[in-house]
């Protein structure tokens, strides 16, 4: 593909969301690629900062409302929390796209949410191709092992067709009542013919589909969409050369690795888990950094041996950390991995809960429920993984794997190299 193809790179959802898709918009600049980066307004500051071009969606009120419903760390009701304005995120995406007035040779590279969006862009013919960017293995639908759906791990000894079954039961109980109908609402008076399933829409939009996550992470399942291609953990930081501050550098020097909990930049809701945190901490007699954007969520009162920031890039931190505490995000479970550190997840929704079930079976760490968090549940589990050598050891051996040369630019020019080929067949016929 010439120099001259403009890639659209559109993602939603959280600072955790963002960062991988700004790693591949970077690495597209790097190739000399023009780049527009899609996304909501709320990030704007992060995207301008790291000197991407940046068009907006909806309005910091609009993003910051959805933070504050409690509803979208809810395994059973963050679809309908996340998906009850999905027709107006549609239509912005739709507008953005089009306001892009360029030659033919546009690429979305796009989030799973963001597809429908870029299928209409597509078939409208304001696009030539679609690449999906699946950031964790629970965004792929499987009906193979390991298969977690929310909260639930369905055996390995369950029949093939019982797990096709559970799908069609989560697919038309949760996922495609909230979203089937907004997709065609935006479709329809385009004349486009309507779409009956988000999660087979999504999977057979693309023509390609990328994870950033690698195999030894997760093993391709045998009905993931195709083509694919398998990339690695971005562990992008847009401000990664930012120093640590005096604050929080003389806590680390002043005593015992601390244990570091985070329940995530974009939840709003964790004032539980971080109570438990500070009476776990305070049963064992170990040193902590809490990690908050809202001190609203800390304890109001915390002692000398726990220390509040607002944020801390995890590539510095977790060096000096002996634990990390967190919701089970992909980007912070890759974060620690690198670190080599032991984790201990407790998962709210999405993809946390399987994440969790897959840093287990890598002996990585351990898993609690958030429903069920109490301090002696975390103070016990604590207490294993602060004296577990054999977790450490194994730890410390999957960090090897970011030891080894990660080019994204590579992986930005496989996605040329694939959608080339492509191009050249389609001529051919």
């Amino acid at each position: 593909m010439s120099d001259s193809n403009h890639y659209l790179v559109i993602s939603v959802g959280s600072t955790g969301d963002i960062h991988p898709f700004m790693s591949l918009a970077h690495e597209l600049q790097v190739l000399g690629r023009a780049v527009t980066f899609i996304a909501p307004s709320y990030h704007a500051a992060l995207a301008e900062g790291a000197g991407l071009p940046f068009v907006g969606l909806g309005s910091d009120e609009e993003y910051l409302r959805l933070l504050a419903n409690p509803e979208i760390w809810d395994p059973k009701k963050c679809f309908a929390a996340l998906l009850g304005n999905y027709s107006d995120a549609l239509r912005q995406m739709d507008v953005a796209i089009r306001s892009l007035a360029l030659a033919d040779n546009k690429v979305i590279i796009a989030h799973p949410f963001a597809i429908p969006a870029a299928a209409i862009a597509r078939e409208q013919g304001y696009v030539k191709s679609i690449v999906a960017v699946y950031l964790a293995p629970s965004n792929l639908k499987t009906c193979h092992d390991p298969l977690t759906i929310g909260p639930v791990s369905v055996p390995s000894w369950v029949p093939m067709s019982w797990r096709r079954a559970y799908w069609n039961f989560v697919e038309k109980g949760w996922i495609d009542p909230v979203s089937v109908s907004q997709i065609n609402a935006v479709r329809a008076p385009r004349g486009l013919p309507p779409v009956s399933s988000l999660l087979s829409h999504i999977a057979e939009t693309p023509d390609l589909s990328l994870t950033l996550f690698p195999a030894w992470f997760a093993a391709p399942a045998p009905d993931w969409p195709g083509p694919l291609i398998m990339g690695d953990f971005p562990v992008f930081e847009a401000n990664a050369q930012a120093e640590l501050s005096a604050e929080l550098s003389d806590f680390l020097a002043n005593g015992e690795k601390p244990l570091v909990f985070t329940a995530g930049t974009a939840n709003l809701h964790a004032g539980k888990f971080f109570a438990c945190a500070l009476a776990a901490t305070q049963r064992l007699g170990r040193r902590a950094i809490f990690l908050s954007k809202d001190r609203q969520q800390i304890p109001a009162s915390l002692p000398d041996s726990v220390l509040w920031q607002v944020y801390v890039p995890l590539a510095k931190l977790l060096p000096h950390a002996a634990v990390l505490i967190h919701h089970g995000g992909i980007g912070t479970t890759a974060e620690a991995l690198r670190a080599g550190i032991p984790q201990l997840i407790i998962p709210f929704a999405w993809d946390q809960f399987d994440n969790a079930a897959r840093l287990v079976a890598l002996s990585a760490g351990k898993t609690l429920s958030a429903r069920q968090l109490t301090p002696r549940k975390l103070a016990r589990s604590l207490d294993v993984l602060c004296h577990a050598d054999h977790i450490k050891t194994q730890c410390m051996q999957l960090a090897k794997h970011f030891n080894l040369p990660h080019r994204p630019v590579a992986l930005c020019q496989a996605i040329e190299l694939y959608l080339l080929q492509k191009k050249s067949e389609l001529s051919d016929n």
